[in-house]
């Protein structure tokens, strides 16, 4: 009977155990990092057309598969960290070697004309994507998000939220470099 009761108590500190464990692996992980189930898969399939009243051409899954590298980024004229990021993709654009496109997610062709008027384009391509069908379909949570895409339309790397952290501690530019060396 003193046995059963010795293994009673035991059974507590075995569930409390199990549970601090689940939950320190939890905190322990890093909030920004969500894998994406499309790393290493092609970009979905998607024609959007470019924003009305802009001279700059819209944005096909086809543009991806150029050869190059290019850096797809998601934003919108309501996104407070997308106003905070568009600098670094103004710094970005200024580089030869850099490719980059942008999707416009769920605003008025008024507000993302206005938007970029402001802040400045540092994109070649925009698709606007109205009805975020396509943000979607790229698995995005939200805005801002930047996708590195190899020369084949292969999604190599995806930043979640503005892409300050990831450039200032280089992690960034060594996923484009890997995703330039993944078409030789």
């Amino acid at each position: 009977m003193t046995r059963n009761r010795g293994l009673a108590a035991l059974i507590p500190i075995i569930i409390f155990t199990v549970v601090a464990i689940i939950l320190w692996r939890g905190l322990s992980n890093d909030p920004k990092f969500i894998p994406s189930v499309l790393i290493d898969k092609p970009v979905p399939e998607f024609n959007l057309s470019a924003i009305a009243g802009m001279q700059i051409p819209g944005l096909s899954h086809a543009d991806l598969k150029k050869g190059n590298v290019t850096i797809v980024n998601i934003f919108a004229s309501w996104c407070v960290p997308c106003r905070e990021e568009q600098p670094l993709l103004m710094a970005l654009s200024a580089k030869k070697d850099i490719h980059l496109v942008g999707i416009n997610n769920k605003d008025a062709p008024a507000d993302a004309r206005n938007f970029l008027g402001t802040y400045g384009n540092p994109f070649t391509a925009i698709g606007s994507d109205i009805d975020g069908r396509t943000t979607i379909n790229f698995g995005s949570y939200g805005v801002p998000e930047t996708f590195v895409v190899d020369g084949n339309g292969i999604i190599r790397y995806k930043v979640i939220g503005g892409l300050g952290p990831s450039m200032a501690d280089g992690s960034f530019f060594k996923e484009v470099q890997k995703a330039a060396l993944s078409l030789k």
